[in-house]
């Protein structure tokens, strides 16, 4: 049961990343606002807090789990990349997945430092 309330978070969200990759055209208002790059760096942040949790309840240590939490991200990314070439009215851009990658870093590191800033702080 703590494998899958580790696991299934990331495994639900990568789903959910899929289904809005295969939009033409996902939150026309949302994206006329805001810049595609900060919605990349957020989304992927996300994902690799959601490894890195993961990571750490099978036992890795922080530094291993960050960095194998910023390289799944990344091929992730990648693999999102890659499957928006084929979608209708979608292109495949290496600056988008930069960004995912980055985000993968501020994600990961940002959760590993306030997880252990809070474990080691005293109320």
């Amino acid at each position: 049961m703590r494998r899958l309330t580790a696991w299934l978070p990331p495994l639900v969200y990568m789903a959910v990343i899929f289904g809005i990759s295969s939009l033409s055209n996902p939150f026309p208002p949302l994206t006329a606002r805001v810049s595609d790059k900060i919605l990349h760096l957020v989304e992927y942040s996300i994902l690799a807090v959601l490894f890195v949790r993961a990571l750490a309840s099978e036992g890795l240590g922080w530094r291993a789990a960050i960095l194998v939490a910023i390289a799944l991200t990344s091929l992730y990314g990648a693999s999102d990349e890659y499957h928006q070439a084929f979608v209708p009215g979608r292109q495949s851009d290496v600056r988008d997945w930069i960004t995912d990658t980055g985000g993968a870093g501020v994600g990961a590191l940002g959760f590993a430092y306030l997880s252990r800033r809070r474990s080691t702080s005293h109320f």
